[in-house]
């Protein structure tokens, strides 16, 4: 019977559940704001990692151009905090080093949806218009 996961794909897992957690409960660093950890990536060797965040506060109309890079540096100087808090929550030889990364799939799914949402009411107003000039 063949393995369905890789231990890798099982410690990327487990990893992302610990790195959300920590984020949410420990990263006191107002630059993070609000990350939520959409993947983990982990080397073969289990020795590098790399974490995909993307950060809620990017969607608000008013959100800070610097938001991105901002909390990716500040992920990146707190990497070593989270590197520790990581290895207390899980048991591994020896605990990956992180790197980050944006992940800008939720805004690309938003921009995504909302075109072609304003697509399909385009054409519900041609619909309706061209169906009242039919009638007159």
């Amino acid at each position: 019977m063949a393995k369905e996961f890789s231990r890798g794909q099982r410690v990327a897992q487990e990893m992302q559940k610990e790195i959300a957690i920590i984020l949410q409960r420990e990263v006191k660093d107002p630059r993070v704001g609000m990350a939520t950890v959409s993947g983990v990536e982990v080397s073969r060797d289990l020795a590098y990692a790399k974490v995909y965040v993307t950060f809620l506060n990017v969607l608000t109309e008013n959100a800070d151009p610097n938001l991105v890079p901002n909390g990716i540096k500040a992920l990146e100087d707190a990497s070593g905090y989270i590197r520790t808090l990581l290895g207390k929550a899980m048991r591994l030889r020896v605990v990956p080093e992180l790197t980050f990364a944006y992940d800008n799939s939720l805004v690309e799914g938003m921009r995504m949806s909302n075109l072609v949402t304003n697509v399909v009411k385009n054409d519900a107003e041609r619909r309706s218009a061209s169906g009242d000039d039919e009638e007159a």
